[in-house]
């Protein structure tokens, strides 16, 4: 997943058409960017139907098998282009409590986001768009640590999942000696999804920040009219995560699962635009939406539709104002190949009306 222009002007509505939304279900977010869209969302998914801690156990069965087989789909253990190492079968593998290694001990409910993060609050406690099946040993390996990205591990699981010091850029932590987990690339766009759905739902959840061994680096918030935050180089990362890791088949079945248990959906899995218009650089673009028929990226080139907005030219700048590269069009398509280093970009595009729109080269 690494290498990958990574551009908030990715065409991701092919999902869309896939996944059993309902009709109008997001009617009510239409038109909306930022926190307005977050607040609607919010409004969108509330009131869900909350089952009890023991009944999770059950859910599994419907949200987290892989398909045709009876094997719980760890993202801890799980390979997704070799051989299993551990494969744990439905409900005979239940945790036992006592996990002495790595496929031993059984699967158990392993809390993404951590249930000490909200003090074991109701419904964040049994909520299943963050609570998946994991091998027993390796959620303790990772307790409550904070997703981020290891540079030295002291610890890797049998798929690469790590534990160990952070090296993502503006990484901050108020602990003696912090350490995060990083989950293997085919799965990280999955827990950040997670987690927009969570800083969605919960927007006005009180979460406990590094104290009494509570090890949370990502997420800010006192509750009541104090929105919940993310940090911000957690925001950057877990954007990058979901833009690098696109929705995969997996989370599109769990969430029509976990729509037909909790009577809720995640957005940012139905459409995944989202994540970049309320906690990426596109929040604060008031035009992202209409835009999104107009540009798209595939291949390394940027492709704009110039018979819709009748666009005659676009101008690529840095964001210290310096001008990449001018490009007029002619003809119904125009397309760019983009060869450019790493770093965030403004699009300028001029035709009928002046649009700017804001993507990231990873």
């Amino acid at each position: 997943m690494k290498n990958i222009f990574t551009t908030t002007l990715l065409l991701f509505t092919v999902f869309v058409s896939i996944a059993q939304i309902p009709i109008g279900y997001y009617d009510d977010a239409y038109g909306k960017n930022g926190d307005e869209l977050r607040l609607a969302l919010f409004n969108i998914i509330k009131g869900h139907t909350s089952v009890s801690y023991s009944n999770l156990w059950q859910r599994f069965n419907s949200t987290d098998k892989k398909p045709g087989t009876n094997i719980i789909w760890d993202m801890y253990t799980d390979k997704p282009n070799g051989t299993n190492t551990i494969n744990y079968i439905f409900g005979s593998d239940k945790s036992t409590g006592h996990h002495p290694s790595e496929g031993n001990g059984g699967y158990n409910r392993e809390h993404s986001m951590p249930k000490s993060w909200f003090d074991d609050d109701a419904p964040l406690f049994t909520d299943l768009f963050h609570v998946y099946p994991t091998d027993g040993f390796v959620n303790g390996k990772r307790g409550n640590l904070s997703f981020g990205e290891v540079g030295n591990a002291t610890y890797t699981s049998s798929n690469g999942s790590k534990v160990g010091t952070c090296n993502y850029p503006g990484f901050t932590s108020t602990r003696s000696n912090p350490k995060v987990f990083e989950p293997i690339d085919e799965y990280k766009g999955d827990f950040a999804r997670s987690y927009f759905y969570m800083l969605t739902r919960y927007r006005f959840q009180k979460f406990i920040s590094n104290d009494n061994g509570v090890s949370n680096d990502m997420v800010i918030g006192n509750g009541g009219v104090n929105v919940a935050q993310f940090t911000p180089w957690a925001e950057n990362m877990l954007t990058e995560w979901a833009a690098n890791d696109p929705v995969s088949q997996k989370e599109i079945d769990r969430n029509n699962a976990v729509y037909q248990i909790q009577g809720n959906r995640n957005p940012y899995i139905d459409r995944p635009e989202y994540a970049a218009m309320v906690f990426g650089p596109l929040a604060s673009i008031n035009n992202y939406e209409s835009l999104l028929t107009k540009v798209w990226y595939a291949n390394n080139q940027l492709t704009v539709n110039t018979t819709t907005e009748k666009i005659k030219e676009i101008t690529i700048f840095n964001m210290l104002g310096k001008q990449i590269l001018t490009q007029t069009f002619s003809g119904k398509d125009a397309v760019i190949q983009l060869d450019i280093p790493k770093g965030v970009y403004l699009a300028n595009l001029n035709g009928a009306k002046s649009n700017t729109v804001k993507f990231i080269v990873q």
